[in-house]
């Protein structure tokens, strides 16, 4: 009797490959999801600090007073439109105030400025820091 070679894979072998594959895209499919809402929240941040640097000029020009550096006013921009990140911006009194849509995660990020002798600083705070989709600074 003549011996015939195996070739090709057992079912057991096949299986195994496709659970392997479920278990990686059971954990990387929320590590991506997470990626793209972090990166929709970047587009929020990057609005947003326009209207700081906005912000920062009106606070220049008024000698460190920023009760008048409010959006549409002082040389700070209208509020934008609405965007795929982005649900509202507002400014008021220097105080930049970004919302997300949910598709970045629904977070709000909140920029208070502090005047100091020839500077200002930024305080960072919203629902953006506990996920860690903006950072203090």
């Amino acid at each position: 009797m003549k011996r015939s070679l195996q070739k090709g894979f057992t079912l057991i072998e096949l299986m195994i490959v496709v659970a392997i594959i479920g278990i990686l895209a059971a954990v990387a499919l929320p590590a991506y999801q997470d990626y793209i809402s972090k990166s929709r929240f970047a587009e929020v941040l990057s609005i947003s600090a326009g209207y700081q640097s906005a912000v920062a000029v009106c606070a220049q020009e008024n000698a460190g007073v920023l009760t008048s550096c409010d959006h549409g006013t002082s040389g700070i921009p209208a509020a934008p439109t609405a965007t795929v990140a982005l649900t509202s911006l507002t400014v008021a009194d220097g105080v930049v105030t970004a919302n997300g849509t949910a598709a970045a995660g629904g977070y709000t990020s909140i920029m208070t400025p502090t005047v100091n002798t020839g500077s200002i600083t930024w305080a960072q705070t919203g629902t953006c820091l506990d996920k860690g989709f903006c950072k203090r600074q």
